[in-house]
């Protein structure tokens, strides 16, 4: 299979090394001007892997699309909608298939990602999503995981399992898009709470936290028309280990990092992901104190140590 990746950060740069290291043609492309880019041209390496001459490198978008069987999509995703916009200005992409290998929600909408490139390149696009636990520097290692590709076509799905499963990546078929998509989106807001208490050494809740957080995300799934037992799979609590424990998690050190007074070198998702779920709560008139708790915390200033405390000592309710 043809193989394009688009975006350069860490993820696309392992995509485009999965997809080579499993057999396909695999092209990698960056924004004109990219330094991710810029760093792989010089010496086909980052800090987290080493690219094989076989892996081709491109700033040209349209070549890239248009040479593509799959083409596996790995940007921030606040900048979904106008990369979508850029695609679609392409034309032809019918017949191709799109795999979102993102996590998160468009704020000012809480619109899931498919969603956003389904209106930016139509509906009728092949379009999956490829989410779960895993760490590159893991991945990197021969440590396998297992993650899950979800669409609103269980044809797709089982299409893009096909042809990306390895002794590497054990892959689920996901039956619930709006679930999946809503749990992984939402699991870098626990994260960033998990960050947090390790912050303020109370990393002994994060047992709570982990049992109410999957509690409160599957009323909100639930409210939205999707399955609520889906954020009880890979894409919410079983990439609970790797996002709210592993030191490579960036929403957890993002959140330690603001508890202690430490800098960071970017905002992390789990803040654009909350700011999105408010509107949702609001939307589905669902109460997510775990979320609401984080968002006050990040998006309106408030003391983190006050925050966290007066959420786990709320008045005492049944489980």
């Amino acid at each position: 299979m043809k193989i394009s990746v688009l975006g350069c950060g860490r993820w696309g740069t392992f995509h485009a090394w999965y997809a080579d290291h499993i057999g396909h043609e695999a092209v990698l492309w960056g924004r004109e001007g990219s330094k991710h880019l810029a760093e792989l041209q010089a010496g086909r390496c980052n800090e987290y892997l080493e690219l094989p001459p076989s892996v081709g490198l491109t700033s040209d978008l349209a070549g890239a699309v248009q040479r593509a069987d799959i083409c596996v999509i790995s940007i921030s995703s606040q900048q979904l909608r106008s990369f979508g916009r850029q695609l679609a200005a392409l034309g032809n992409l019918s017949g191709k298939t799109f795999v979102l290998c993102m996590k998160g929600l468009e704020i000012g909408s809480g619109k899931r990602l498919s969603v956003v490139l389904e209106e930016e390149i139509g509906a009728d696009k092949r379009i999956a999503v490829w989410v779960g636990p895993g760490h590159v520097q893991d991945f990197m290692q021969g440590i396998p995981n297992c993650m899950v590709i979800s669409s609103r076509n269980a044809v797709v799905t089982k299409y893009v399992v096909r042809y990306f499963s390895s002794s590497l990546i054990r892959f689920y078929y996901g039956a619930d898009l709006l679930g999946t998509e809503i749990g992984a989106a939402a699991k870098n807001v626990i994260g960033l709470a998990a960050g947090m208490l390790d912050g303020m050494h109370y990393a002994s809740l994060k047992g709570a936290l982990m049992a109410r957080g999957t509690r409160e995300l599957s009323r909100l799934v639930g409210a939205m028309g999707g399955d609520p037992m889906t954020v009880y799979g890979l894409s919410h609590l079983g990439d609970y280990e790797a996002t709210l424990f592993s030191p490579h998690s960036n929403n957890r050190r993002y959140g330690e990092n603001l508890v202690l007074g430490r800098s960071s070198d970017k905002l992390a998702e789990g803040v654009y992901a909350s700011e999105a779920l408010m509107d949702l709560a609001q939307q589905y008139r669902v109460e997510l104190p775990i979320c609401s708790t984080v968002y006050g915390i990040v998006r309106e200033n408030k003391n983190p140590r006050e925050s966290l405390l007066k959420l786990f000592l709320r008045s005492i309710k049944s489980e």
